[in-house]
């Protein structure tokens, strides 16, 4: 079998049964967060956004605000 990983994306409602189920089989191996690097690239543009943030708190949106204009454009 090869050692191919796969990322799948589980409703909230379900994951916690599912995972612990998988889990009872012997199917998947839960790892901490800590044992997955974050790449340096991916801290680099979060310390830039911050920044960039801190510069300009005005252009600061609540999430309130920005999952209703995605869900309006999603229409």
């Amino acid at each position: 079998m090869s050692n191919t990983t796969y990322h799948i994306r589980i409703k909230k409602e379900y994951a916690a049964a599912i995972l612990e189920d998988l889990q009872k089989l012997d199917a998947v191996e839960l790892l901490p967060g800590e044992e997955l690097p974050i790449p340096e690239w991916q801290k680099k543009e979060v310390r830039k956004r911050i920044k960039e943030l801190q510069k300009h708190p005005e252009r600061v949106v609540s999430w309130e605000s920005a999952s209703k204009k995605i869900k309006q454009l999603a229409k």
